[in-house]
This record gives structure tokens, C-alpha cells and sequence, in this order.
């Protein structure tokens, strides 16, 4: 892939679609409301109606006769909590990172530790369950960090790939550079393509590229010049590797079937289960702040605050003038309370509803995000059940994960000895997740059975109960049961008399 031409339309052709999508579950992901009015999707000919000239979820139609009252709308950020609770799920515990060699794990542990990698994977994947995928970048900065390769994170409406038989060849990321204000638009492209990396700045508007410019026309790309090869533009890896890894969430996309790059938690889609959440809960609140009691009381009770100054009731006030109330009025003293019904059960159906609905299309089970099927008390069993198509999910994104973090590691291990003389073997290290937590009672009465079947050995039946402990910690264990239980093999010699 080469360098965009002078004057290229921009983002690409190719990726405009792409780049709107991403925009739209950015926008639910990010959660602003007057952003979500904004929205220009939604309709631009009429500020507050979509483009099929129905009402918008966040706005409302100019009333003649209240010009300037707007309606309150409020947001329940699920959009947010979908795309957490796929990281937690996939990285809150790390995985297993393993290599053959004990000096090349030693030195693949130093680089992820020093690294965080772990922080880096908990933020890579809640932006890629959001925007549909994320793209790890293996680079190096000596002057920051002069001893070891720097692992890194690009979103993925930040990117431009190209890919053959599903496969990344090459991808140019992207940024725009800060402006002095104008309408000029600097972007910096960097081209990475197997041994070497390109560089190049663009000069340009909104959405043209431009013309290329020399780097060190913008103080963000002049620091690269030093670095560059003799062409000036382009620094040679040492590796016939790409430098970048692409990490799909979820495939296929639904809206491009044929297309290698995912698709959002959000591309179900659900968007307007989103709009009926926060209509439901808008209208909640709504009926929160109408129901506050008050008081309707006749014009005699109020005291004049003078001219201008209106008149005003004071509604602690313990005794009153005398009034020329007729005796026969069944309501003698005039005050009316009005207080309105404020419908929680009808709101909390609604807005559960409308949660769970969305989680499910979303992949997971509404206990992920804390919500119970019923009042009634469940078995293990049942709790497992309801959890398994989170788990399902979860374990298909792990999938996906595993291969792009094991090339990632490899990467960043050839990069670290060609750019930092390590004399260590590269490998390709195996990924292992963790297993979807399953509780103690269905773990219990799932070796019950197999034990009861004489379909399993001690040994298993811990490793099933404790699969974190190591081969010796699992013999002693088994020794100690054994010996407890009395199924121990006797001393043959113990007690024979010498």
C-alpha cells in the first residue's frame, strides 16, 4: 500500500461507511447527551428530527407557544456498561503467557510488566466491544524508553488497513495534528508495511488530505526526522514482520458479511433499545419532580410583597387573619393539596425490559449487569444456566484475542532484538484464558456425579476443584486425601518384624 496522493479525499472512500458506523457507536459509547442530539445521522435540514422527519429521541419539536422551553432529556449510560463489562470479563484476570525458553519468558515478562500490559488489554477491548475492533501497535522511542520495545493501542476509526485472504498486509494510522485555529487540517500518516515504517505529513482541510509537507513543518512529527533512513521519509524495523496486529471483537459484521473487520456489541442493532432506556427513565424522573407536593390555596392567603414585587404564601406560618369564609363551604379553608401518583413499578419494568433486552442482543445475560430473573431464589444450577450465554460470548472473544496477543508478543520480542541487540531465541508464545468462573455448589455436584460414576480419579477430581495449583501441589494434595481417607497403600515392611 502506498502513501495517499496529493488532494485524496478524506477518510477514503472505502472507509467512509466504515468511519460513519464507528461514529454512531462511538456516540452511544461516550454517552454525551447534547453530543446524542447533535448527532448529525439523526437529520441536519431540522435540528431536532432525524432524517424520516420523526421526532428524535434526544430533542423535541419548537413548540410556537414556548419557543424557548426545551425538554430535559437524561441518559443511561448501558451503552458504556456493555463495553466494560466485556473487558472485565476477558481481562480481568490475565492470561497465561507462555514461552519455551525460560530466558525468552523472563524477558517477554520484564517487557509486558514494565508495560502494563494487562491496563493496556482492559482499555484495548472495552474501545474495540464499543467501535468494532482495535489494532496493537509494537514500537520504540529511545529517548523515552531506551532498553525495550513500547506495546500500543490504535482505535480503530484511526486506521486505514488493507488486508488479503482476512489477513492485515498493511494499515496507515492516522492523527490530526493540533491547529493554529484556522482551517488548515495537519494530519500525520504512518504507513506500516512488513521492515519498515512510513511516515508523512499531510496539509489539508476537513475533508481533503492535502498536499505532503516535510515533517518537520509540525513540532509533533519534527522529533521523528532524526530517525529516519535516507529517504526521509521511511525507518526500517530489522523484522519481516508488521508492526501491527488487528484484534477484531466479533465477526462477522452484519452489515459487510465479506469484510474481515467486526462489528460492535452495539451492531445488533440495539441503538433503539438505548432511546427507549432513556425515554423510560426521562420519563421517570419526570414523574418525580411532578409529583412533589403542593399546594392550591386561594388569592386572600397570599401576602403582598409590595409593588412589583408579586405576592407569596408561607406555608409555615400557624395563624391567619380572619377571613370572610361563608360557613356552609365544605371546604371552609380553601387549601387544596395536589399530589400526583409517581409510577415506579410501570418505570422499573420498563426500564428492565428494556435492559435485558439489550443485553441479550448484545451477547450477555442480564446477571451480568446485576439484574436477577425474578424475586425468587434459584439453584446453582439455574444461576449457570442463565450465565451461559455470557459465557459463550466470552469465551468466542477470548478466541479471538488469543491469536492476535500471541502474535503481538512475538512481534514484540523480534523487535526487541533487532533494535536492542538481545541475543534471545524469538517465539511465538501460547495465550491461555482463564476459564469462565463457574460457582463452588455446580463445580461440587459436577465431580459428585463423575465420582459417583467411577469415572474419575483423585487426581482429576482436584485439578477440576483447584485448577491453579501446580503438579506438586496436586500430589500432595492427593497424598494427604489418600491418607485421610484411609485409601492409602499400607507400608508392605512397616510392621513386619525384623
Amino acid at each position: 500500500m502506498p502513501l495517499p496522493a496529493n488532494g485524496a479525499a478524506w477518510p477514503p472512500p472505502n472507509m467512509a461507511e466504515a468511519y460513519r458506523h464507528m461514529r454512531r457507536d462511538d456516540m452511544w459509547y461516550r454517552g454525551d447527551p447534547d453530543e446524542l442530539m447533535r448527532a448529525h445521522e439523526w437529520g441536519e435540514q431540522h435540528p431536532q428530527m432525524r432524517g424520516d422527519n420523526r421526532r428524535r429521541r434526544f430533542g423535541r419539536r419548537d413548540e410556537p407557544l414556548y419557543p424557548s422551553k426545551r425538554e430535559k432529556r437524561l441518559h443511561v449510560p448501558l451503552a458504556g456498561d456493555i463495553a466494560s463489562t466485556s473487558a472485565d470479563l476477558l481481562f480481568g484476570d490475565m492470561p497465561a503467557i507462555r514461552c519455551e525458553t525460560t530466558a525468552t519468558q523472563d524477558r517477554l515478562d520484564t517487557i509486558l510488566d514494565e508495560a502494563r500490559l494487562q491496563h493496556m488489554l482492559l482499555s484495548a477491548a472495552e474501545q474495540s466491544a464499543a467501535i468494532s475492533g482495535v489494532y496493537l501497535r509494537a514500537t520504540w522511542d529511545r529517548d523515552t524508553i531506551p532498553d525495550r520495545p513500547i506495546p500500543d493501542v490504535v482505535q480503530a476509526d484511526q486506521a486505514v488497513p488493507t488486508f488479503r485472504w482476512g489477513m492485515l498486509r498493511s494499515v496507515i494510522f492516522w492523527r490530526a495534528l493540533p491547529g493554529d485555529g484556522s482551517q488548515t487540517v495537519h494530519r500525520h500518516l504512518e504507513l506500516h508495511e512488513p521492515g519498515r515504517i512510513l511516515h508523512a505529513l499531510y496539509e489539508g482541510t476537513r475533508d481533503n488530505l492535502g498536499r505532503a509537507v516535510p515533517l518537520t513543518e509540525h513540532a509533533d512529527t519534527a522529533a521523528l526526522v532524526p530517525s529516519l533512513g535516507p529517504d526521509g521519509i521511511s525507518i526500517d524495523t530489522g523484522i519481516q514482520r508488521l508492526t501491527a496486529v488487528y484484534v477484531p471483537n466479533m465477526l462477522p459484521s452484519r452489515l459487510h458479511r465479506s469484510s474481515p473487520m467486526g462489528r460492535s456489541d452495539f451492531a445488533a442493532p440495539i441503538y433503539d433499545l438505548f432511546g427507549a432506556l432513556d425515554e423510560a427513565w426521562t420519563s421517570w424522573m419526570r414523574d418525580l419532580r411532578l409529583a412533589r407536593s403542593r399546594l392550591v390555596v386561594p388569592e386572600a392567603y397570599l401576602q403582598n410583597l409590595g409593588p412589583g414585587r408579586g405576592a407569596a404564601f408561607d406555608d409555615e406560618r400557624e395563624i391567619y387573619s380572619g377571613l370572610k369564609i361563608p360557613p356552609t363551604e365544605g371546604n371552609a379553608a380553601g387549601i387544596t393539596i395536589a399530589q400526583f401518583a409517581i409510577r415506579v413499578a410501570e418505570h422499573s419494568q420498563t426500564v428492565d425490559s428494556a435492559i435485558r433486552q439489550a443485553a441479550r442482543s448484545a451477547g450477555y445475560s442480564a446477571r451480568s449487569f446485576g439484574l436477577a430473573t425474578d424475586g425468587a431464589a434459584v439453584t446453582a444450577t439455574e444461576v449457570d444456566s442463565e450465565d451461559q450465554r455470557t459465557k459463550t460470548t466470552t469465551k468466542k472473544k477470548a478466541g479471538y484475542w488469543r491469536y492476535a496477543v500471541a502474535d503481538f508478543c512475538e512481534t514484540l520480542l523480534a523487535l526487541d532484538a533487532a533494535q536492542f541487540n538481545r541475543g534471545l531465541k524469538v517465539e511465538r508464545p501460547t495465550v491461555t484464558f482463564q476459564p469462565v468462573a463457574e460457582s463452588p455448589l455446580s463445580k461440587a455436584t459436577t465431580i459428585e456425579m463423575l465420582n459417583r460414576a467411577q469415572a474419575v480419579s483423585t487426581e482429576t477430581k482436584i485439578r477440576m476443584r483447584s485448577p491453579e495449583l501446580d503438579d506438586a501441589e496436586v500430589k500432595a494434595e492427593v497424598a494427604r486425601i489418600l491418607d485421610e481417607t484411609g485409601q492409602a497403600a499400607p507400608d508392605p515392611v512397616g510392621t513386619f518384624p525384623m
